[in-house]
């Protein structure tokens, strides 16, 4: 074992760099917070790119295969939030571990994370193909054609599970130690392949016509012959397995590079370091299945509202456009996380708060000005990636609905990373079930489906919980309980 300890961090009093500013400095602390943020939400900006192109692309395949990927948000979903859960449990002790300047088990828990990541990525990628057809059903009901649209999806994204979680893995490592540098070009590579192989594997080979004119002068226009394999939504699924893969391979040498030393050199799973990392992982995955769950239950009383499989299709182009909001705020629950999970490491609570509520009103500011940009520009917005009538009014009755608790959403996420870079993750999994699954998923069914009938009023219970959730994770952190959570 001891070939696997670092001589030291590469500056020993590294840890004691991190304690920055004093607490009456909010400058200080709002560029800590930025320094740390900025290219986890220029990473989640890229995302969110990739998200509106995949809408965009597919709402050209077709009505069928649009609705038929609002179904696959939810398998998706699940798997990538159970992924999310375990990068807490990596973060949380990894940033602890960087705090305190221990290097050694800093390295440790990387690599046990990284392990236990492959073989749960394995495991999960394996039920996932057998439950396919099952999951597939539930969410589309008897459309036969939606039906085949989402199996011919899925199986090929199962092939990428086991890299996705291998990569979030790493990534979260990487961030608790303050580098989230190296993730944003890893990730950001790989979004781009993802993009490049959507476009060519889901359309056939055509001719496009490259034109451009600036101020009446003609500086271009040229036919391109551009070769396609004309897969349809199986390209969309491939797309997503492939680079996942080639994030992967990447991840391993650049995360190497660091003070998380070779992690390549994978380690038999141990029983004490499992249970460590599950302790506090187990209620953020428990979290995450409340929140996927009761997100089936709300997709799955879509359908039986007046647009049917359409309102399925228009929370997907919803969804993709809300993320231009909360996907920029979920770099800051990133730096939450980490820079709460340092402060307490070094024994410096007041710190962490100060710093999460920097990073909480910083990713707020974003939201907000999203929030209105998405009240005026609605139509505009949702026009951009679906013609279906149908479609369509549902979409921006959505992102006008989403628009009005918007701000309380990036309260709640962000303090939401902030008690799971300290540890504690039971305090907001209990969140979730309350607002999730005692509130969103009743009242869905209840006003969407026996009362009233439509899926405006399904957006309307959604953005409500989404606010109440937030009003919850503002009492909950001022309560300060997170700050006495032992790793």
């Amino acid at each position: 074992m001891s070939k696997d300890r670092p001589e030291a961090l590469p500056n020993e009093s590294e840890a004691g760099e991190h304690a920055g500013p004093s607490v009456n400095d909010e400058r200080s602390y709002n560029r800590i917070v930025w320094d740390l943020a900025w290219p986890a939400v220029a990473l989640n900006s890229l995302q969110t790119v990739n998200s509106l192109l995949d809408a965009k692309f597919l709402g050209v395949l077709g009505r069928d295969s649009l609705s038929a990927s609002g179904g696959a948000l939810n398998v998706m979903f699940f798997f990538m939030s159970l992924a999310f859960a375990l990068g807490t449990g990596a973060t949380a002790l990894v940033s602890r571990f960087y705090g305190a300047g221990e290097s050694f088990n800093l390295i440790k828990a990387c690599r046990q994370a990284t392990s236990l990541g492959i073989v749960l990525g394995l495991v999960f990628a394996s039920l996932g193909a057998l439950l396919v057809p099952f999951a597939a059903r539930l969410f589309v009901g008897d459309n036969d054609i939606v039906y085949r649209e989402l199996i011919r999806y899925l199986y090929p994204a199962m092939v990428g599970v086991p890299a996705f979680y291998t990569f979030i893995t790493l990534a979260a490592s990487l961030r608790a130690v303050g580098d989230t540098l190296r993730p944003m070009y890893v990730s950001g590579f790989q979004i781009l392949v993802h993009i490049v192989l959507n476009f060519l594997l889901m359309f056939p080979s055509r001719d496009v016509t490259l034109h451009l004119d600036v101020f009446g002068w003609q500086l271009f226009d040229t036919v391109v012959h551009v070769p396609g394999a004309g897969w349809g939504i199986a390209g969309a699924g491939w797309a997503f397995a492939i680079s996942a893969w080639v994030a992967v391979l990447i991840y391993f040498p650049v995360a190497s590079q660091t003070v998380l030393g070779p992690v390549w050199r994978l380690q038999m799973l141990s029983l004490r370091w499992a249970w460590r990392i599950f302790r506090i992982a187990a209620p953020a995955a428990l979290g995450a299945l409340i929140r996927v769950t009761s997100f089936m239950a709300f997709t799955a009383a879509l359908k039986y509202t007046a647009e049917g499989t359409d309102a399925l299709g228009a929370l997907r182009v919803g969804f993709s456009m809300e993320s231009l909001a909360f996907m920029p705020a979920f770099g800051y629950y990133i730096a939450a996380s980490a820079l709460v999970g340092q402060s307490l490491g070094m024994n410096d609570p007041d710190r962490a708060e100060r710093l999460a509520w920097s990073a909480t009103h910083q990713a707020v500011g974003i939201m907000t000005v999203m929030s209105v940009i998405f009240l005026i520009f609605a139509p505009q917005l949702a026009g951009f990636f679906v013609d279906d009538p149908v479609q369509l009014k549902s979409a921006i009755i959505f992102l006008r609905i989403m628009a009005l608790t918007e701000p309380l959403f990036g309260y709640g996420m962000v303090l939401m990373g902030a008690h799971q870079g300290a540890g504690d993750t039971v305090r907001p999994m209990i969140v979730s079930f309350v607002t999730m699954w005692l509130i969103r998923a009743p009242g869905t069914w209840v006003f969407a489906v026996w009362l009233h009938g439509d899926s405006t009023a399904a957006w309307w219970v959604m953005g409500i919980t989404q606010g109440i959730n937030g009003l919850i994770m503002i009492w909950l952190f001022k309560q300060g309980k997170w700050k006495e959570k032992r790793v």
